[in-house]
């Protein structure tokens, strides 16, 4: 029996050529859209977005005395279309232009070099730039929490807009954008240092500089609606799965471990906490294990795309106790008045899952990060930590003496007693039976 001819014809190596080409993932060639990864980052990008409006917004408004909730929702929603104006004119750019090891240059100013076609490791990079706005939105967002009740809002929204574009965007670039800490090999896969220790220091230095709410600490202030921050921490909770697995750009594996570990560290960060505080005083908190899940959440991110559920149990463990005390003993310790614990919840959450993420990334802990050196991981997440922390509280309180100069930033007595919301906005958060003609 004659063998069959072994040359093969031209259709049949076209026909082999196309089956190979499908087999491989879109997101292997660089110029090729990979469709299920921007739907990914589309759903991502909203879902970062819900964070801030409707999510920080009603979990920040319900902490604050009923006078002042319309004024935190105020700002956030503010900051929100503050920032997305500034990010297209110069602060993606700044954060992921090519410039040099410390700032992006503006070769991406109003988005011109940014066309439809283009694409960024098989997305568009408009859903890129679009994605990366929303983490420059949440971060001043965070901040609110520890001036709230407190700072007028001609004041904040001049302060969030000069600091987007003077600590956020240089940071960001340092980190994400091919800098210097990025070159050093610092680990932060969705934000610890760039937002939760940034929005940290922040907070804590513009506390510092206001001073504290009259009346506190021995004027009770407690929340007027729980009711609305369980829901705002559950929104919160449910984007943050945009936030952390987003981050891997990608739908993969990644993300599906880094949806995973934030999972996991939230909702072990909430028991630690409810359990502290049930040994402590008594009784468990509804306040308590919100914040207590908020904290597993930030302290997870920069490690998220890193670790394993190990990573996962130790990190949310690790946060549930330490940012309980930091919010509590601490803050009663120094003495400063971070009105809703954006320092200890985030900074400090921010402090933990960075160091932690040069800990529990090696494959020995569970992580997926081969051959990884902790010691020397470590010592790097320090530096990166201490040089934003640094950077941070210097340029935050310059730029409060400047918003100062323009504006008074503290609410006088007579405004902070009647509340933001009648003083900066002229509303009411609440109609209650007014007999209106």
């Amino acid at each position: 029996m004659p063998l069959r001819n072994k040359t093969i014809s031209a259709s049949h190596r076209a026909g082999l050529l196309t089956l190979l080409f499908l087999a491989v993932p879109a997101s292997a060639f660089a110029d090729t859209l990979d469709t299920g990864n921007t739907a990914w980052m589309l759903t991502s990008t909203a879902l970062v977005l819900f964070m801030t409006i409707p999510g920080l917004s009603l979990f920040y408004g319900g902490l604050v005395r009923a006078k002042n909730v319309l004024s935190v929702l105020m700002q956030c929603f503010a900051i929100t279309c503050v920032v997305t104006v500034l990010w297209v004119i110069c602060g993606y750019s700044l954060s992921f232009g090519n410039g040099n090891a410390f700032i992006g240059g503006l070769d991406k100013a109003f988005l011109m070099n940014v066309p439809k076609g283009a694409l960024t490791g098989g997305i568009p990079e408009t859903v890129f730039a679009m994605f990366q706005l929303t983490f420059a939105i949440i971060t001043p967002a965070l901040i609110i929490g520890s001036f709230a009740e407190r700072m007028r809002f001609p004041a904040m929204l001049l302060f969030s807009a000069l600091w987007s574009l003077v600590v956020y965007a240089p940071v960001t670039h340092w980190v994400w954008g091919g800098g210097w800490l990025q070159n050093m090999g610092v680990m932060d896969f969705a934000g610890g240092i760039v937002v939760h220790i940034n929005a940290g220091i922040a907070g804590l230095v513009t506390a510092l500089y206001l001073g504290k709410r009259k009346g506190y600490p021995k004027s009770p202030m407690p929340p007027h609606s729980l009711t609305l921050s369980v829901i705002g921490a559950g929104m919160l909770w449910v984007g943050w799965f945009g936030f952390n697995a987003g981050s891997a750009l990608a739908a993969d594996a990644t993300a599906g471990m880094a949806m995973t570990v934030t999972q996991i560290s939230s909702a072990t960060a909430a028991c630690a906490w409810m359990l502290v505080e049930w040994v402590k005083h008594g009784k468990p908190s509804v306040l308590g294990i919100i914040t207590g899940s908020v904290a597993g959440l930030a302290t997870i991110t920069p490690a998220s795309g890193f670790v394993g559920p190990i990573g996962g149990l130790a990190i949310g463990a690790t946060a549930g106790v330490i940012c309980f005390f930091s919010a509590t003993s601490l803050k009663r310790a120094f003495g400063y008045d971070d009105s809703l614990d954006a320092f200890g919840v985030h900074g400090v959450g921010g402090y933990i899952g960075s160091i932690l993420a040069g800990v529990f990334s090696a494959t020995a802990m569970g992580g997926s990060v081969i051959g990884l050196g902790i010691g020397r991981q470590v010592g790097i997440q320090i530096i990166g930590s201490l040089a934003v922390t640094l950077y941070c509280a210097v340029l935050t309180f310059v730029l409060l003496k400047v918003v100062d100069m323009i504006t008074a930033a503290r609410a006088i007595d007579e405004e902070e007693f009647t509340g933001l919301d009648l003083t900066d906005h002229d509303e009411r958060g609440y109609d209650y039976g007014e007999i209106r003609v």
